[in-house]
């Protein structure tokens, strides 16, 4: 069996970040999103991974590699521009083969992994398996249509009126019948080959289509507040770990990372919290449901439930909340400058002023 990790796409719910990064590669709790998939993959004992890659394919293989610290053996796959998940299949048939796969959407992150939803597709082999999950306004997703025996009997991409709460979760299983599948479908509305029809045209065809509803947690970090929600989740499963240095004038409060080469002065730290390597906190608090990443500065401030990326620095600006901060960004205090009222008021007019 083999693995499909879809990294390209635009990431434009995560603009400005994605400007100029990979979203797959935005960090939770200090690693990359795209990182816990491959793990995910790694663990549910598949080796092979094709990796679907677009605009940012250079920065994706930088950080990837071939695989080997995953325990994979990757093989990079061009997409020129994302025109949708059956799309990634199209190109991807010479890779696959005859081979069943895992289909794993890089931006995706899911609570316990996928070894046991893995293990149940091997053991019964349908044509599909999807996983679903419910959701508070299934207008976003991919939705799923059950009947009174819990069979999926249709889908729809991104419906105005959803026929159910539940949103296909970016995770999906295929046996080779997929690929005469997306080879069946035209693109739709938004010019994409939608996996969604093709699974509909396996299910039109009496295929073997399964659904499992997942119960634990998933998040498509595709936007700012699902990406902090996702690093607020993942914090709270740390182990207090105090590697760097962390003065006497400093106290670190709970489940507190403090990696090698960062250095804490006269500051205070509520976990759940990472603070990355090489980073310096000083007269600072850095509250609960906060990551750091490496070689960054943050001095004579506040910061909580938020995510700084690496190389940026907060000096003076009071308190940061619910906030992701790029790379190489710098925060500091406006310039002060003389106040003053400029009025033009009519006749008669009253005007209250706060000074």
């Amino acid at each position: 069996m083999k693995a499909l990790v879809l990294s390209g796409g635009a990431g434009t719910r995560l603009r400005p970040i994605t400007h100029t990064s990979a979203k797959q590669l935005v960090p939770v709790a200090n690693k990359a999103v795209l990182f816990y998939g491959l793990e995910s993959i790694a663990a549910a004992g598949i080796t092979e991974v094709g990796v679907i890659v677009g605009d940012t394919a250079a920065e994706i293989q930088d950080a990837v590699g071939d695989g080997s610290k995953f325990g994979l053996e990757i093989t990079y796959i061009p997409q020129e521009r994302p025109l949708g998940l059956a799309h990634a299949v199209l190109i991807a048939r010479d890779y696959l083969g005859d081979d069943d796969f895992v289909m794993y959407l890089g931006d995706n992150f899911i609570v316990g992994g996928i070894a046991g939803l893995v293990d149940e597709f091997r053991s019964n082999r349908p044509d599909a398996q999807i996983l679903l999950t419910r959701v508070q306004d299934p207008r976003s997703f991919g939705v799923a249509e059950l009947d009174d025996a819990g069979q999926v009997v249709g889908l729809e991409e991104k419906p105005e009126h959803p026929k159910s709460d539940l949103a296909l979760v970016g995770v999906y299983l295929f046996t080779p019948v997929i690929h005469d599948a997306v080879r069946a479908i035209t693109p739709s509305w938004r010019g994409e080959l939608e996996i969604t029809h093709a699974i509909q045209h396996l299910i039109d065809a009496r295929a073997d289509v399964r659904c499992t509803v997942i119960k634990g947690y998933w998040k498509d970090t595709g936007n700012v507040a699902d990406m902090l929600e996702v690093n607020r989740t993942v914090l709270e499963g740390l182990t207090r770990r105090i590697d760097g240095d962390v003065d006497d004038a400093s106290e670190t409060v709970g489940r507190v990372v403090v990696e090698e080469g960062a250095r804490i002065f006269n500051s205070r730290i509520v976990g759940p919290a990472v603070v990355g390597a090489g980073t310096v906190v000083e007269d600072s608090y850095v509250g609960p449901f906060t990551s750091i990443a490496q070689n960054c500065r943050i001095s004579d401030s506040e910061l909580e439930f938020s995510i700084v990326l690496r190389d940026s620095s907060i000096r003076g600006v009071g308190r940061i909340e619910s906030s992701l901060i790029g790379r190489h960004v710098e925060v500091t205090p406006a310039p002060s400058v003389p106040s003053a009222h400029r009025l033009v008021l009519g006749d008669h007019s009253k005007v209250q002023i706060h000074t």
